[in-house]
């Protein structure tokens, strides 16, 4: 996309799309940058409204209690300081050797100031290279040089950012390496209009800005769903054979092991793998089994599919095993034939357009950057786990003719308690990705669920970690009770996984709540649904469970309650 085609679509009619409110606050000139957000976010459906403080007035904004930027309420708040700006201030200022220290420092006071007037996610930029060179080499050696600084007040950066969970870095050292510094600047643009970057490099930093938007309002991909033959190794498994498959560390081998140890390295982020190939099943598995240069092993793929069915209906049987968005996924393939099947059929799923030469597969992807995070929990580490366990349950399910018994023989176990450390970034995490059984979809960092499950005067909190004799499903629901000025309980946040819908949890979880509430001789309890383009299943959710509508929310009388009928034991 060029600014051309930016400045199209700002014309568009962006009504019906999700808003997302957005504020800058830089010390140089933002225009383009705004420009290239609003009009790159049409392309994925959002309707980013954008604010920008006035040029280069940064402390002026946030100390004015009356400025716009406050009766604005934006989601999100950009920082970006100018490494130009602070090159000239550190050789201005004498080349202090803390001017990282005190930058960083001063960046805190600018968060905690707007963070007393308003909730707001901020999204600082860290200082890419300013082409500092009065060192040359030697820099590394000379704390009051710049570059030197530079170097340390981003690590100061990401040190602020893991410990202060409002705060999420904009990695531009990263898009500049990616891209490289000498075409990522226009030193005739800079000068004329103290514009940071020029127009291509803008326009990559909108789109990585609307990736960090996307993830933390739910749009995150799950699952990387891979094709085998001339995507994981060179070679046709059924026709070359195991020994004359292309992997390992030699010739064009080496562009297949490095999109394996791309994979594995999401894997161990979280991200659940899955295979899809036209195979024998017994040959694509042959070298993930076998073969000593494989760096992926069954182990680390979830749902395994290889047979010869079109790719589209076994995606959208992974996706049934799976049960998670096709919106959630993303399919690597070779084949242009086969993306263009699965792109027609389901349109969801993201098909990158791989290049033709193995050998760029993995630099076209990592310009992608598909897998855009915005949290990351122990829990993320056993998720295949979690899904291979869940095959396990759907394929011994066929087995049983009444889903009563299949639901008795699976020996659940489910142990509820109030927030804490170690569930608050799971908890966290649930609100912004969860999209489909999410009630009202609100939002919340770590710091919003912790100063939540701090305030026990207004509210109760509830997590579910349920458990049966195929293993853990780990933290699977939440639920976040606030109490009403008239005594009722309000159900502010009520999330769980899709992973165990039809285990009755939402009938046990209910009766956790009730019981609270009749042990606090509370009468009430209200619901709402807030509809939403992904959580159409949950419409019924509160009328199923027996609660009466009224004025728009619905409610369920304590007193009268009798527990709902499920087969999950508490632990406590």
């Amino acid at each position: 996309m060029d600014f051309k085609q930016i400045k199209a679509n700002l014309k568009k009619d962006f009504s019906g799309f999700k808003t997302i409110k957005v504020a800058i606050l830089a010390d140089s000139a933002t225009q383009y940058l705004t420009q290239a957000i609003r009009g790159m976010a049409y392309e994925k459906k959002l309707n980013i409204e954008v604010w920008e403080a006035e040029y280069d007035a940064i402390d002026i904004t946030v100390s004015d209690a009356d400025s716009e930027l406050y009766s604005f309420k934006p989601d999100f708040t950009i920082i970006f300081l100018s490494p130009y700006k602070l090159k000239k201030k550190f050789y201005k200022n004498g080349s202090s050797s803390d001017f990282a220290e005190n930058s960083v420092e001063h960046l805190k006071q600018i968060s905690s100031t707007v963070s007393s007037h308003m909730n707001t996610n901020f999204l600082v930029f860290n200082v890419p290279d300013a082409f500092d060179a009065i060192f040359g080499n030697f820099s590394g050696k000379v704390t009051s040089s710049f570059s030197y600084q530079q170097k340390k007040m981003n690590m100061e950066l990401m040190n602020w950012a893991q410990n202060d969970a409002a705060v999420s870095l904009v990695d531009l050292c990263g898009l500049q390496a990616l891209h490289g510094a000498m075409n990522t600047f226009d030193s005739r643009l800079y000068i004329n209009s103290d514009v940071i970057f020029n127009f291509d490099f803008i326009i990559t930093v909108a789109d990585n800005l609307i990736q960090v938007i996307e993830a933390f309002s739910g749009f995150a991909k799950k699952c990387l769903i891979l094709d085998l033959d001339n995507t994981l190794w060179g070679g046709i498994i059924g026709d070359d054979g195991i020994d004359n498959i292309q992997i390992g560390d030699l010739g064009i081998g080496k562009a297949f092991t490095e999109i394996q140890l791309w994979a594995k390295a999401l894997k161990e982020r979280g991200i659940i793998l899955a295979v899809c190939s036209k195979n024998d099943e017994a040959n694509a598995k042959e070298p993930f089994e076998k073969h000593p240069d494989m760096v992926l092993h069954t182990d680390d793929i979830a749902v395994f599919v290889a047979n010869w069915s079109n790719k589209n209906d076994n995606i959208k049987y992974i996706q049934s095993v799976l049960n998670i968005g096709f919106d959630s996924m993303v399919f690597i393939d070779d084949n242009p034939f086969e993306r263009n099947i699965v792109r027609t059929y389901l349109p969801d799923v993201c098909v990158p357009e791989l290049p033709e030469d193995p050998s760029e597969y993995l630099t076209y992807l990592n310009k992608l950057n598909l897998f855009e995070t915005n949290a990351y929990t122990d829990e993320d580490k056993e998720r295949t786990l979690l899904y291979k366990a869940e095959a396990l349950r759907n394929s011994a399910s066929l087995s049983y003719t009444s889903e009563v018994d299949f639901l008795k023989s699976l020996d659940m176990v489910c142990e509820t308690k109030s927030f804490n450390s170690f569930t608050i970034p799971r908890v966290a995490q649930l609100t912004q990705r969860s999209n489909q059984f999410n009630l009202r979809t609100k939002r919340y960092t770590d710091e919003d669920v912790k100063r939540m499950n701090g305030d026990h005067d207004k509210y109760h909190t509830f997590s579910f970690t349920l458990a049966d004799k195929y293993g853990s499903h780990g933290l699977i629901g939440m639920i976040i009770l606030e109490k009403k000025d008239d005594g009722d309980l309000f159900v502010d946040t009520w999330i769980m996984s899709c992973r165990v819908l039809k285990r009755g949890m939402e009938q046990f979880m209910l009766n956790e709540i009730m019981e609270y509430a009749r042990k606090h001789k509370i009468d009430n309890i209200a619901g709402e649904y807030i509809e939403t383009k992904k959580n159409g299943m949950v419409r019924n959710h509160y009328k199923s469970l027996g609660f009466t509508a009224k004025g728009g929310l619905w409610y369920g009388d304590v007193n009268s309650y009798q527990p709902k009928t499920c087969y999950i034991r508490n632990s406590n």
